[in-house]
C-alpha cells in the first residue's frame, strides 16, 4: 500500500515552501523520520523526515518548484509503483490488459521477455503514462460531482467581486473553512473558506474575473473525480529526461528486466553537482567549506540558493559570489543576504561620517523602486477607490479650510501618561485620539457637518461614525469607529488601534468598512504639512491632520504680555461640500478643535 507525504505547516503564516533538494531519489528506501528532502520557505530552511517506512515511488514535486502546505510531495510505498525500478516495466499495459497477469503468474520464466514485449523503450513508457492520464482526467471531468462553492454576500451593498487569487488548485484538497481563494470588492479584500471538505474539482472563475453574489466559484467534491490528480505524476517523466544524468534514461532503456541495477545506478546524486557547478556561476563563493558539503549529498557545493533567496539578492543590488552561507553545506539563506543588505548599508553610512570631505564630494545612492519602467493592472481597489473619488468631486462643491493649533499642552500630557496608559489600557496612546474626541465634541456641536445631501432632503446623523483613513500596501481604505460619540478617549485608542492593525493585515470585515458619517485623514503621519483631502460621497465634510512641528511662535501670559516661545504646532483643515457646509460653518467646526486641543483639559481621562 502506497502513502503520500504532504507538505506540512511550517509556521502560522507559512502558505507554501520551495524544494531546495531531495535526499532520496526514486527506488531509494526511508525509515520513519529519515530526513527525506530539504524545503525553503520565507522564513526558514529546513528538512522534512519521512512518516512513513518504505521506498520512494514517485515524486512528485521538483526541485525550485513550489508546493502548498498540504500538496502531495512524494508516493512511498513497497516499491512496486516506482518509477525508477524494473518492475514498472508494464504499469500501463498491465492496467489495459488485466487478462495477461494469468499467464505471467503460471508461467514465471517467461516474465522477462514478456517485460520487455510490453516495454519496448523506456520513452514509450511516459507516453502511455500521459495518454492514461489524459484519458482519466478527460472522463474524472465529464463525471465530477461535488458540492458548489458560490461567491457569498460580502457586504449590503456588495453585489460582485473579483476573483484575485486562488489558494488551490484543481485536484488538491481542502478542509471545512480552510481558505479556498481571495475575493476583492469594492468595500474589501477578504478570503473565501470552503464549506466542504474534499477535492478541488473544478475552477469556473479565473484569477482576474468577476463574479456576481451567487454564482458558482469552483466545485468541490470526491477526489476521484479531479482531473489534476492523475496529471501531477507524469511531470516528473520529462524531468528525468531532461537531466543531465543521460546515463539512466538508456540503462532503462535497454535493461528493462534488470530491477536492482537501475537502483544502484540511480540513487547518487552525485551527478546533479557537476552540472550544478557549471549552471551556478557562485559556487566558488558560496560553498566555503567543499568537503563537508561533498560528504553530505555532493550538490550543496554548487551554492544553490532558492528562489526567494535570489530574489531578494537582485531587488537589494547584493552580489550573491559574495555573500556566505551559513546553511546546510553552505547552502545561502535569507538570513546571509539579509545580513549581507545590512552591511551594504553600513559600509554606505560610515564613510560619511568619518570623511566628511569625502562623503560630500560622493552622488547619494537612490533606492530604486522595482516599479520603475514597468506597468501593472489596476487592483480592484484603486479601481473603485478612482471611480469614487471622481463622482465625489464631480458631484459636490468642495473647498478647504484651514487652522493652526497649538499642541504643547497636549504633548506634555501625552509624554506624561503615554507608558501607563499603554500597560493600562493595552493601546497606544497617539495623537489621534485626542484629535478625533475633539472632532466628535464639535459634530456634536455642529451637526451640519456630520450630514449629508439626499436630493432636496438633509439628513443629520444621530449618531458619530468615524471614518479612519488607513493607508496601506492594497491601497486607501477607511474602516469606521461605529457610535465613537459613546467612546472616551480610551476606548478610541484601542478602537483605532485595532482597526488600524486589521487594516494592513488585511482582516478588515465588509461592515468595518461601512456607515462613516465623517471621515479623518492623518497625512502628517507621513510628514504632510497639510492637504485638501476630497470629501467621500455621501458625506459633507473630512478632516485632515497635518505633521505636528516645534517652531517659534507668538504666545500670551497671563497677564497679556506676548513673548516668543517654542511651540509644537500642527494644521487642522477641513474640506467640505459647499452645497450644505458654508464657509462660516467651517470656521466655527475648526474653531471649536482649536480651542479644545489647545485648552488640553484631558487630566480626568488620562488619570493625571
Amino acid at each position: 500500500m502506497s502513502e503520500s507525504v504532504k507538505m506540512p505547516a511550517l509556521g502560522e503564516s507559512v502558505t507554501e515552501g520551495t524544494v531546495t533538494r531531495w535526499l532520496k531519489a526514486v527506488g531509494d528506501t526511508v525509515e520513519v523520520d529519515e530526513p527525506l528532502l530539504e524545503v525553503s520557505t520565507d522564513k526558514v530552511d529546513t528538512e522534512i523526515p519521512s512518516p512513513v517506512a518504505g521506498t520512494i515511488e514517485k515524486i512528485l514535486v521538483e526541485e525550485d518548484e513550489d508546493a502548498d502546505v498540504g500538496a502531495d510531495l512524494v508516493v512511498i510505498g513497497d516499491g512496486s509503483g516506482s518509477e525508477g525500478a524494473g518492475s514498472d516495466d508494464s504499469g500501463a499495459d498491465a492496467e489495459e490488459a488485466p487478462a495477461e497477469e494469468a499467464p505471467a503468474e503460471e508461467a514465471p520464466a517467461e516474465e522477462a521477455p514478456a517485460a520487455e514485449a510490453s516495454a519496448p523503450s523506456a520513452e514509450e513508457a511516459p507516453e502511455k503514462e500521459s495518454e492514461q492520464s489524459a484519458q482519466s482526467s478527460g472522463g474524472g471531468s465529464g463525471a465530477a460531482s461535488g458540492e458548489e462553492v458560490t461567491m457569498p454576500a460580502l457586504g449590503e451593498s456588495v453585489t460582485e467581486g473579483t476573483v484575485t487569487r486562488w489558494l488551490k488548485a484543481v485536484g488538491e484538497s481542502v478542509e471545512v473553512d480552510e481558505p479556498l481563494l481571495e475575493v476583492s470588492t469594492d468595500k474589501v479584500d477578504t478570503e473565501i473558506p470552503s464549506p466542504v471538505a474534499g477535492t478541488v474539482l473544478e475552477i469556473r472563475v479565473e484569477e482576474d474575473e468577476d463574479a456576481e453574489v451567487g454564482s458558482v466559484l469552483a466545485i468541490v467534491g470526491d477526489s476521484s473525480g479531479a482531473p489534476a490528480a492523475d496529471e501531477k505524476p507524469a511531470a516528473p517523466a520529462p524531468k528525468a529526461e531532461e537531466e543531465p544524468a543521460e546515463k539512466e534514461a538508456p540503462k532503462a532503456a535497454e535493461e528493462p528486466a534488470e530491477k536492482e541495477a537501475p537502483k544502484a545506478e540511480e540513487k547518487p546524486a552525485a551527478p546533479k553537482a557537476p552540472e550544478q557547478k557549471t549552471q551556478e556561476p557562485s559556487a566558488p563563493a558560496a560553498a566555503p567549506a567543499p568537503k563537508a558539503a561533498d560528504s553530505v549529498s555532493g550538490a550543496e557545493s554548487s551554492g544553490y540558493v532558492t528562489p526567494l533567496v535570489r530574489k531578494m539578492a537582485t531587488e537589494a543590488g547584493v552580489d550573491l559570489a559574495t555573500v556566505s552561507g551559513t546553511g546546510l553545506g553552505g547552502r545561502i539563506r535569507k538570513q546571509d543576504v539579509q545580513q549581507a543588505i545590512d552591511a551594504q548599508k553600513s559600509a554606505a553610512s560610515a564613510p560619511a561620517a568619518s570623511a566628511a570631505p569625502a562623503a560630500a564630494a560622493a552622488p547619494a545612492q537612490v533606492e530604486v523602486s522595482p516599479l520603475r519602467g514597468t506597468e501593472e493592472k489596476m487592483s480592484r481597489v484603486r479601481k473603485v477607490t478612482a471611480k469614487r473619488m471622481m463622482e465625489s468631486l464631480h458631484g459636490q462643491a468642495q473647498l478647504t479650510t484651514a487652522v493652526e493649533v497649538d499642541m504643547t499642552r497636549v504633548a506634555k500630557l501625552r509624554g506624561k501618561a503615554k507608558d501607563a496608559f499603554a500597560q493600562r489600557e493595552g493601546a497606544k496612546l497617539t495623537f489621534l485620539p485626542f484629535i478625533m474626541q475633539a472632532a466628535i465634541e464639535a459634530l456634536k456641536t455642529y451637526p451640519k457637518v456630520n450630514a449629508s445631501i439626499d436630493e432636496d432632503l438633509i439628513k443629520y446623523a444621530a449618531s458619530e461614525n468615524i471614518g479612519m483613513a488607513a493607508d496601506t500596501d492594497r491601497g486607501l481604505v477607511v474602516p469606521v469607529i461605529k457610535n465613537s460619540g459613546d467612546l472616551n478617549l480610551a476606548g478610541l485608542a484601542r478602537q483605532i488601534g485595532d482597526l488600524g492593525a486589521r487594516a494592513k493585515n488585511n482582516k478588515l470585515t465588509p461592515d468595518d468598512l461601512q456607515g462613516a458619517t465623517f471621515t479623518i485623514t492623518n497625512t502628517g503621519s507621513g510628514g504632510a504639512l497639510w492637504d485638501t483631502p476630497i470629501v467621500p460621497n455621501p458625506q459633507v465634510g473630512i478632516l485632515g491632520c497635518g505633521t505636528i512641528v516645534k517652531r517659534p511662535a507668538v504666545v500670551q501670559n497671563a497677564e497679556g504680555d506676548d513673548s516668543i516661545a517654542v511651540r509644537s504646532m500642527m494644521y487642522l483643515f477641513l474640506s467640505y461640500d459647499h452645497r450644505l457646509v458654508d464657509g462660516g460653518d467651517a470656521a466655527r467646526f475648526l474653531s471649536f478643535m482649536k480651542k479644545r486641543l489647545e485648552e488640553g483639559a484631558f487630566e480626568a481621562e488620562l488619570g493625571l
